[in-house]
């Protein structure tokens, strides 16, 4: 009898254990970011009638969103844009648009954790400072780090419980705003201000709605869950369309609510509205048991909202630099794991960035500037993936996915003009230094690209697993 082999293996893969109900937790929350925070900058692009521009963009993504809900079951791996690009395009273009998606996750870690210590700050009136900020900032980074490594349904249980206490909260305060005694309908009469400056005769306010695609990317990250879902693939539709669809209706009400109230005012003065906090800045005017009532929502609309938005985003950057390792777009020491199933390069490359970016944020303008131009990388590996979309459903007849796209064609080019229009409204108007810091970033890709065409892709060709069996490219 041969003789057992008793010796315990080292663990490989990502562990397939996320339940449907995560994964549309973790777009949900990735998706629901920063509505307690940035709601003065959403108000400065749309005005009180943001809720409507909440309202069109939501219409406006979903065309995009049901591309890749056909996409996500034909390739059953993490990698989403890296691997619907090669597969459509070349390997060429699945490394740039997956950079260029990257360019949106990894500035929201430092940028949300920077958002919950400046909240905490002002909620416990601690002077602030930059070495305080910095390390309070740093201690959080590392937090969500260690969480990330752990085993994937506590990060999954964690965000569905912060992001149902987040929307509650909003949903509440929604509810008092039209029952404050100051709401009206008079607020509603300037229904188009709008601090954003128009071009080329487009009116300031459709390029601000355009610029509301950041508070909506993140139904992406479901392609980078897929791996690890227990659920039969073809369900994935139901994470990507459903995490839009919740986080748009509750965007709408609340700045509806939000939107009858006098708050125009604090807007155009400044004062401690202009650097965030908008709604909670009138509650705190209005006195009495509103300001326990601000306490409470900055819990739900920052420290969970914001929460959910920063662990959506880390995990499905570390399952992105997972899969780059996986499919040789980087060296396989990013595809090793812990004994929790969990890359562990990847995670540690991403705290080391955030911690830099964290550094340029209090520094310098470079981060403020980078973030400004987030939305464009993202609107342009959408229209990137929509071409993919259409060469992948002409030439690969033997890629049948289970989601029935509607409109077939017509949705897949109607996704495409969508992306394309929002990418080119969100280059209006941007600073040179926003240019500046975005042709950084490209460059560093660049450099990386290099490396994999001088070296790395002469000793290993490039994988993609599919539904059809694994190809070379």
């Amino acid at each position: 009898m041969p003789e057992q082999n008793n010796v315990e293996t080292q663990p490989t893969g990502l562990k397939k254990s996320l339940r449907l109900i995560y994964v549309y937790a973790i777009a949900a929350g990735a998706i629901f970011t920063f509505i307690g925070y940035w709601d003065t900058i959403f108000y400065e692009y749309c005005g009180a009638g943001t809720f409507l521009g909440f309202a069109l963009m939501t219409l406006l993504i979903l065309p995009i969103a049901m591309v890749y809900c056909e996409l996500a079951p034909l390739f059953p791996k993490a990698g989403g844009e890296l691997i619907y690009n090669t597969v459509g395009i070349n390997k060429h273009v699945g490394f740039f648009s997956s950079w260029l998606i990257m360019a949106a996750w990894i500035a929201v870690p430092p940028s949300a954790v920077m958002a919950i210590v400046q909240w905490l700050f002002h909620v416990l009136h601690v002077p602030t400072s930059f070495m305080l900020i910095e390390v309070v900032a740093l201690v959080s980074l590392v937090g969500y780090c260690i969480l990330s490594l752990q085993n994937v349904e506590i990060a999954g249980k964690i965000q569905l419980y912060m992001l149902m206490f987040a929307i509650g909260g909003c949903l509440v305060a929604t509810v008092a705003f039209l029952f404050s005694g100051v709401w009206s309908w008079d607020n509603f009469q300037n229904f188009f201000y709008t601090q954003v400056e128009g071009h080329f005769g487009i009116p300031g306010w459709i390029i601000g709605m355009a610029l509301l695609i950041t508070p909506f990317f993140g139904f992406e990250t479901v392609p980078q869950m897929v791996e690890e879902g227990d659920f039969p693939i073809k369900e994935s539709n139901k994470a990507i369309l459903g995490s839009i669809v919740t986080c748009g209706v509750i965007y709408a009400l609340f700045f509806f609510g939000l939107g009858g109230m006098p708050v125009q005012p604090l807007v155009e003065e400044g004062g401690a509205a202009v650097g965030g906090f908008l709604a909670i800045t009138m509650m705190e005017q209005l006195g009495g048991g509103w300001g326990v009532f601000a306490v409470v929502f900055g819990v739900a609309a920052i420290l969970c909202a914001i929460g959910t938005c920063l662990l959506g985003f880390w995990l499905s950057t570390v399952r992105l630099l997972y899969a780059m390792g996986e499919n040789n777009f980087l060296p396989k020491v990013f595809t090793k794991v812990n004994r929790h199933q969990q890359p562990i390069l990847p995670n540690i490359l991403l705290l080391a960035i955030s911690l830099v970016f964290l550094l340029l944020q209090n520094a310098t303008t470079f981060m403020n500037d980078f973030f400004n131009l987030m939305s464009f990388g993202c609107a342009c590996a959408y229209a990137i993936t929509m071409i993919s979309a259409m060469r992948i459903h002409k030439n690969h007849p033997e890629l049948v996915s289970p989601y029935k796209l509607k409109g077939g064609s017509f949705t897949r080019v109607l996704a495409l003009i969508i992306s394309v229009a929002i990418a080119f409204f969100c280059t209006l108007g941007q600073s040179a230094g926003s240019w500046k810091s975005f042709g950084i970033y490209i460059g560093i890709g660049a450099l990386l690209w290099l490396w994999m065409v001088l070296v790395n892709w002469k000793k290993h060709k490039v994988t993609i697993e599919t539904v059809a069996g694994t190809k070379e490219y």
